[in-house]
């Protein structure tokens, strides 16, 4: 299995390019992150992949809490401090921009 060190990253982190994403390197975010991903984080991870997808951008977190059935305390809950970020890594999408 790759490492972290393997990957294709930017400055900030993130996967340079969201076409090498799989399962495997969001799970290898999770361990960085310490985030034992649950099928509602998964639920929220691949809602933001069809999303990017369909549209080549990643959907506000305002539309994921709206569309991808799961709520905003959850999100908050699921992937804390800083939910929109750490999705979005997660998901092999850039680091939103606003985010710090």
């Amino acid at each position: 299995m790759a490492t972290l060190a393997d990957l294709n990253l930017d400055t900030d982190g993130y996967l340079a390019d969201p076409k090498d994403w799989s399962p495997e390197i969001a799970e290898l975010f999770a361990q960085e992150l310490g985030i034992e991903l649950t099928d509602r984080h998964w639920q929220v991870i691949n809602y933001v992949r069809q999303e990017w997808e369909k549209t080549g951008q990643m959907p506000t977190l305002r539309r994921i809490t709206k569309q991808s059935g799961v709520p905003t305390k959850e999100i908050y809950k699921l992937f804390p401090k800083g939910p929109y970020g750490k999705i979005a890594k997660l998901a092999g999408l850039g680091k939103p921009k606003g985010c710090i």
